[in-house]
């Protein structure tokens, strides 16, 4: 039977086998276009599959490398900042520490200065702090920031650590010269204690590099001056004060004349280690 057609008022008819014939070209084409469409995605996911994974997997690569490095470098900055804050406290408490020193250090200067005022508490006395001296690590000379201001005037005594530094050379309103026992040109009338013989002790250019001072004119005919016997400043001194203490015989010698006796006296006085003085505040009197 062959499919009626109206046209008009005219009837079509179409064979069988043309409306065979067109219902299989029409399958053919929707095969082909679905083929087609399945060829094109396959495509699409190979491009896909070969291009665009490997990238978003680069990407989320980098993406994770950055977040790391980013995470690191917020990790070492905070661990910059502690550091930085740990050294200003290791910085603050250096410096704690040194000021405790310090206060230590004059605390300990001061007693030994309060007990050297209450030995000698017969004079009238004033401290004083050293500020200049002479090159090289002892002090031969050196100046002190008191004056005439305060009383203070040429050959007055200086003592410190124990006993006789030396004496006032030169004065101004507010400073003094104080040239030590230990000075080239120093000379002291002094006596040994335990036999109450008299020497003269000097400083020497020598021996003041090794803390020592010089002593001569000892006669001790009965041999009573020892090693280690206590030295003061005699009573017929003219510049110094009666009974200061300025060390203790470390050597003894028969002079060439072998009427007297010289050596070497180690003074009380560390030379080498002065920050503050006492200034005995009178002179001594002639004839005293």
């Amino acid at each position: 039977m062959s499919p009626v057609i109206k046209r008009g008022g005219d009837k079509f008819t179409l064979p069988s086998k043309y409306l065979l014939f067109i219902l299989t070209i029409l399958c053919t084409g929707l095969i082909a276009i679905t083929f087609n469409t399945s060829v094109f995605n396959g495509s699409v996911n190979s491009v896909a599959a070969t291009f665009v994974v490997p990238m978003q997997k680069g990407i989320t690569t980098v993406s994770t490398y950055i977040k790391g490095v980013s995470d690191n470098l917020a990790s070492i900055k905070a661990l910059q900042d502690e550091n930085a804050a740990l050294r200003q406290k290791v910085d603050d408490l250096t410096n704690e520490n040194t000021g405790l020193e310090q206060d230590k250090y004059e605390l300990t200067k001061l007693r030994e200065l309060y007990s050297l005022d209450n030995q000698y508490s017969d004079y009238k006395k004033i401290g004083a702090r050293i500020i200049a001296k002479d090159a090289g690590n002892w002090y031969h000379s050196f100046v002190i920031d008191k004056g005439t201001d305060s009383g203070v005037v040429v050959d007055m005594n200086v003592i410190a650590g124990g006993g006789l530094v030396g004496r006032i050379t030169d004065a101004g309103p507010d400073w003094a010269k104080v040239q030590t026992i230990i000075a080239d040109n120093s000379s002291v009338s002094a006596t040994v204690l335990s036999a109450s013989e008299n020497l003269i002790a000097t400083g020497d250019l020598e021996l003041y590099n090794e803390g020592q001072i010089a002593f001569s004119k000892l006669v001790d005919e009965a041999d009573k001056v020892t090693v280690g016997d206590k030295v003061v400043t005699s009573n017929i001194s003219d510049k110094y004060l009666p009974g200061i203490l300025i060390g203790y015989i470390s050597t003894i010698e028969e002079d060439s004349n072998n009427l007297t006796k010289s050596g070497r006296i180690t003074p009380v006085v560390d030379f080498e280690y002065m920050d503050e003085v006492l200034v005995i505040m009178q002179l001594k009197k002639t004839g005293e």
